[in-house]
């Protein structure tokens, strides 16, 4: 198993030339294809008092933008540089989150910025409505991190269908590992049912043969996006394997707080499913 094609969003945050060339050393590593792809969102029209007073993007505006959508392609296909294997750009003037989930067809992995996303509502990305919709594993790199090399792994484990689903997405770079740590924080009370889950997820992997070094049964006296945070950083840990988690409500994705403290604050790479 392994990732054939890898797409990598390219933004115009200041993390996004590092993202680039993470997503291309990837791309090296497991010989995939690999896809640039960005939106711009269009000017909605407005209306006042019945009327409406601005139609949205003219089509001399719409030229502007596509040409320089066209433009953001050629820089990355400048980073990536000359590669033995497939590159291709995609864009459109549509938001970057509906650009990238129509094109996860097309991707067996899914690379974005983690962290504060730029305030330019057209143009960036809202990771956790990428995790939620698309469909594929994402992984969530922080700023400033440019290189990926899963030398060591953390599983956050929640005997749950997003965790489940997480392990076996990431079953690529948890045969590259040379330790994965397989960690659950669990509730006072359930210490013996942490440590039989995480018994068997490490029996689960041994038949893929993958090796499970360690298990840690955590009582939960906090946020479980802290802990994880906190054993990551005391372990340097090179990925975070965990599930994605979050549901809509009246329109709005409303996501869980281990989510929500990993995308907002991993100092390390995170690979999420839902």
């Amino acid at each position: 198993m392994s990732y054939a094609t890898v797409m990598v969003h390219v933004g115009i945050d200041e993390a996004s030339d590092a993202r680039v060339r993470l997503a291309s050393g990837l791309g090296e590593r497991f010989h995939s294809t690999l896809i640039g792809i960005t939106g711009w969102g269009p000017r909605p029209p407005f209306a006042a008092e019945g009327l409406v007073v601005d139609f949205g993007p003219s089509e001399q505006e719409k030229t502007e933008m596509t040409e320089e959508l066209g433009r953001l392609g050629g820089h990355f296909r400048g980073i990536v540089g000359a590669v033995n294997r497939p590159v291709e750009w995609r864009s459109a003037i549509d938001f970057p989150v509906e650009v990238i989930c129509r094109a996860a067809r097309a991707a067996d992995l899914i690379v974005i910025g983690g962290g504060a996303q730029p305030d330019d509502v057209f143009r960036a990305v809202d990771p956790g409505s990428v995790i939620l919709r698309a469909g594929r594993p994402v992984l969530l790199v922080p700023d400033g991190v440019d290189t990926l090399v899963p030398n060591k792994i953390l599983v956050a484990w929640k005997d749950t269908r997003e965790a489940r689903r997480a392990v076996v997405d990431a079953l690529p770079f948890l045969h590259e590992a040379e330790q994965i740590m397989a960690m659950e924080v669990h509730t006072e009370a359930g210490e013996a049912t942490a440590r039989e889950d995480l018994d068997d997820v490490a029996r689960h992997l041994a038949r893929h043969r993958i090796a499970v070094s360690s298990s840690i049964a955590v009582q939960g006296d906090g946020a479980a996006a802290d802990a994880l945070i906190r054993v990551a950083r005391e372990e340097r840990v090179d990925l975070i394997v965990a599930g994605g988690y979050g549901h809509s409500r009246l329109g709005e994705w409303m996501f869980g707080g281990v989510t929500r403290g990993l995308i907002g604050h991993s100092p390390v790479c995170c690979l999420m499913s839902h």
